[in-house]
């Protein structure tokens, strides 16, 4: 039960090889995120958004701010990877992000505006690169091989749908 809360659309998977079509899905799902993170939120009250979505994991509204956090720090990412040789990216402390006060208090209204414009222009990019450019790759400290965009950008779209599913989720188990 704790893996299917923790991981609702199951772990990501990397694809084998670059895929076009599983790039042109991910971009279709970095499209869509927006509306689907309000459509997981939609009609609850605060009392619900302070609700976590498994025993341990954050609240509702801490998903919803993490969702951004993460987002934009992929969007920087993948502007890296497209203009500096084999950049290396700077991890950051995603836990203690979603412990900042404006994580914990500030209405998911603060946040999905800001995810509708950054995937807008997220997938503005995206949908302009060249094949080659797909190529293009980042070094992340915690794996032990460069990070090609063909896996970076799959691995977010997942993380997209991971995040609202657990909200979706909870909202089923809970009736809401």
């Amino acid at each position: 039960m704790t893996e299917a809360l923790s991981y609702p659309i199951g772990r990501f998977v990397p694809p084998p090889s670059h895929d076009p079509a599983a790039v042109a899905r991910a971009i279709d799902a970095i499209r869509a995120l927006p509306g689907e993170a309000r459509a997981a939120v939609a009609g609850l009250d605060e009392a619900r958004l302070e609700t976590p979505y498994r025993d341990g994991g954050w609240t509702v509204r801490q998903v919803v701010h993490h969702i951004v956090d993460s987002h934009v720090n992929a969007w920087c990412r993948v502007r890296l990877a497209l203009t500096e040789e084999l950049p290396t990216i700077r991890p950051y402390e995603e836990q203690r992000w979603a412990e900042l006060p404006d994580a914990l208090s500030a209405p998911v209204e603060a946040s999905l505006p800001i995810l509708d414009a950054l995937h807008a222009r997220w997938a503005l990019l995206l949908d302009a690169l060249a094949p080659d450019q797909w190529e293009r790759r980042l070094i992340h400290p915690e794996q032990p091989d460069p990070i090609p965009l063909w896996t970076l950008v799959p691995h977010y779209a997942w993380h997209g749908r991971h995040h609202v599913a657990h909200i979706t989720a909870l909202r089923t188990r809970m009736g809401w």
